[in-house]
């Protein structure tokens, strides 16, 4: 069912309905679930809406509420800033909510170092909070980063071209959160950094997905709260990664950026592979900011199942969640 979004509403501790074990046939369950969203002004509303509809087909019968919060801290436009004052909870307001859940997303980063960045000290702070109260968190991508750095001082590493496009990832650990899903799976992956798997294990985190070429996907920490943290993007829709690399070429052609971007992996079909590589070397030549608008129309590959394999991923996090919900419940 589609998620149930409140913004003002003060939401009672959720239960599920006692005596009943099938997740799937719980139809008077509720969840409550906060999602933390950092991204860019461009892709603020693009990502809200991908974690709504993520959440929504993976809730099945049960009743998810979502509660939207940003970061103080983080710039925004005057219509990002409209949106976030019309449509979302001032960040204060999370104890008062009783999540069970939480999702922090990812920024466009800005500083060298985490620790620069403008928004450090609010999510070491809901680093800490989440700790305790949550059942588990969901950290993505430059989140994820950000807060392996601050519980064991992992370093992140830059990368010498961004990752970016659709990577096959193989399961190498049975585990709650992957139940269900065949290898190889497919991944978006969009990121200029990446964390090492030895740094990882060394420190104790639990790796549950890798690609060949993209590294570590899925990993997890068992706190009190059952940290897990994504490399990849499995709430991307498939124009996600056209979008971002459009971007990114346009800011090449205005001199905003030195380089220019090689096109995702294992994303578009191969005639728009030939035109691409044709129009890269055009753009180098010419780096007009007009020429963006030439480009013809772009087909992706035809195989993309990454929305099926993170449905089941979240469905597989939210039985995770309705299960402590369910052993929270007085006894009878």
């Amino acid at each position: 069912m589609t998620p149930v979004f409140d913004k003002h509403r003060r939401i009672a501790s959720p239960a599920l309905a006692p005596g009943d074990d099938d997740f799937d046939r719980l139809d008077q369950s509720e969840l409550t679930i906060g999602l933390i969203n950092n991204m860019p002004n461009t892709a603020l509303k693009a990502t809200e809406r991908q974690f709504k509809q993520l959440l929504g087909a993976a809730a099945g019968t049960v009743r998810v509420r979502l509660h939207c919060f940003s970061f103080p801290s983080i710039a925004r436009s005057r219509v990002a800033q409209r949106h976030i004052d019309d449509s979302y909870e001032d960040i204060a307001d999370l104890d008062r909510l009783g999540l069970d859940g939480l999702i922090v997303t990812g920024a466009e980063p800005n500083a060298a170092m985490l620790p620069e960045e403008a928004f450090w000290r609010d999510l070491t702070g809901i680093i800490d909070w989440a700790k305790t109260n949550t059942r588990s968190t969901i950290w993505s991508c430059l989140a994820a980063h950000a807060a392996v750095l601050y519980l064991d001082g992992i370093e992140r590493q830059r990368l010498d071209v961004k990752c970016s496009g659709m990577f096959d990832c193989v399961k190498i650990t049975d585990d709650w959160l992957t139940r269900g899903i065949r290898s190889p799976l497919k991944v978006p992956h969009s990121r200029l950094n990446a964390v090492r798997e030895s740094d990882l294990v060394a420190k104790g985190y639990q790796i549950l997905t890798r690609s060949n070429l993209a590294g570590v996907d899925i990993f997890t920490r068992q706190l009190q709260s059952s940290f897990v943290f994504l490399q990849g993007h499995p709430e991307y829709d498939s124009l996600t990664l056209q979008r971002e690399y459009m971007r990114d070429v346009a800011r090449f052609l205005s001199g905003e950026r030195a380089t220019y971007p090689a096109a995702p992996v294992a994303y578009f079909d191969a005639p728009t592979e030939v035109i691409l590589a044709r129009f890269a070397q055009r753009a180098r030549a010419e780096r007009d900011p007009t020429l963006a608008a030439e480009l013809p129309g772009l087909t992706l590959r035809p195989s993309n199942t990454a929305t099926a394999v993170a449905t089941i991923i979240f469905r597989n996090w939210l039985k995770f969640l309705g299960e402590g919900a369910k052993a929270a419940l007085p006894a009878r």
